[in-house]
């Protein structure tokens, strides 16, 4: 995995966590529901970018 694909998960990773952080403090449920869902968009990219250097080895 390089590392701009690690930092760019990470971000997304964060980001969501922001967004989820928010919604529930302003009772937002669709801004939660995005939270989380670029939380596990930002999960998924970095177990596939694991699975290429797995295989790269």
């Amino acid at each position: 995995m390089s590392l701009a694909d690690k930092a760019k998960n990470t971000a997304d990773k964060v980001a969501g966590k922001v967004k989820e952080t928010a919604g529930k403090v302003t009772d937002n449920e669709k801004l939660e529901a995005e939270g989380h869902a670029q939380q596990a968009k930002g999960d998924v990219k970095q177990a596939g970018e694991k699975i290429k250097d797995a295989f790269k080895k």
